[in-house]
């Protein structure tokens, strides 16, 4: 009588909420709408900004006395204070009540606000364990001069930022889901505090309706900084071409995540190839002619993800081959995003096991 081994579940995921930065709007447009309410690591906060240009991103619950702030709930900003629905509190870009219709402003009324940074435009909030600071910040930004306008576009699954943030490494995927040609590791994956670094070229043949429009010889460097947001600078070298593209992963409620892709492209002076008319066009309106073409083929490659994403599970212990490279040198990079929860008392809580099965994995 043969007895089936069995082996221990192999399926935890990693916490759904690691440390970091993550993007939650563009500045046009929580200036276009004021007032923005949404659902981030499982709380709801509202984002907005005051008649100076600071923005404020904050818990959504007025403390007085409970009343949601969002616009749904008829929260709005006027002069530059967001004011409650319920009783007319106001509040400014710091979170602090500074007035009400019937009374001195309460000293102790003053919203949960979260770090916010801004980068080429796209604001950040900080999410950290147990409500801890920012113990680091994302780099200056990228010149944007000469490069066109960012192409946003957002799409909802369920899903994980550490996995979405693996493709950084993951170059075998991109010649089996996207097709790539020739995709090989120029350098070593390099990891320094919370960043990696990850340099690759690869080729590929960009179609619609079936008719090739584009070959193209392409150098990528990717810079992942945290889990919620890496950005790729890509190369052209036969137009020759330079793109930047943005992958910012959010976490909505633990199960879903938002992922947002920002393209832009660089002004194209002196193009050595012939592109459907572009050297007729003024060289203002080249990159974002260029960045409107480009972008959806873009939003392509992340639906293939999706794809995989939304139905596959996460393996702690991989069981990895020769041609999976680096992959265990991201997982390791990914514990610091994990640092266990302090109890009351000041000593480390039990229950955050993902930064000690990461390293074993590695070991192993």
């Amino acid at each position: 009588m043969s007895i089936r081994r069995t082996e221990p579940a192999d399926t935890a995921s990693p916490p759904p909420f690691p440390e970091g930065w993550y993007f939650l709007a563009s500045r046009r447009a929580v200036e276009k709408a004021k007032l923005i309410g949404k659902t981030w690591m499982g709380e709801s906060i509202i984002i907005w900004c005051d008649d100076d240009g600071r923005i404020c991103v904050a818990e959504s619950h007025c403390p007085h006395l409970g009343a949601d702030l969002g616009p749904e709930a008829g929260g709005r900003v006027c002069d530059g204070r967001l004011v409650c629905p319920f009783h007319g509190f106001e509040y400014d870009a710091g979170g602090q009540c500074v007035a009400t219709p019937f009374a001195p402003a309460p000293k102790a009324a003053r919203l949960r606000v979260f770090e916010t940074t801004e980068y080429v435009g796209l604001i950040f909030a900080w999410w950290g364990i147990d409500g801890r600071a920012s113990p680091w910040s994302l780099p200056a930004a990228p010149d944007q001069a000469g490069w066109s306008k960012l192409d946003i576009w957002t799409t909802r699954f369920p899903g994980h930022p550490q996995e979405t943030a693996e493709n950084a490494v993951d170059l075998a995927h991109f010649r089996y889901v996207h097709g790539y040609d020739s995709v090989a590791r120029v350098e070593p994956v390099v990891t320094d505090g919370y960043r990696l670094e990850s340099r690759f070229d690869f080729a590929t043949n960009r179609t619609v309706a079936g008719i090739k429009l584009l070959s193209l010889d392409l150098a990528a460097r990717t810079h992942v900084l945290g889990l919620g947001c890496s950005y790729v600078e890509v190369q052209e070298r036969s137009i020759p071409l330079d793109m930047r593209v943005w992958i910012l992963a959010t976490p909505v409620d633990g199960t879903l995540i938002d992922l947002t892709v920002a393209m832009q492209v660089q002004d194209v002076r002196n193009p050595k190839r012939r592109i459907a008319g572009l050297g007729f066009l003024p060289v203002r309106l080249r990159a974002p002619i260029l960045n409107k073409f480009l972008a959806p083929l873009q939003h392509r490659d992340v639906r293939q993800d999706v794809t995989v994403w939304t139905r596959k599970q996460f393996r702690p212990r991989p069981r990895l081959s020769r041609a999976d490279g680096e992959i265990m040198t991201y997982r390791t990079y990914c514990a610091q995003f994990y640092p266990e929860p302090r109890s009351v008392d000041g000593h480390h809580a039990a229950g955050n096991e993902f930064p000690r099965q990461a390293l074993e994995s590695q070991k192993q």
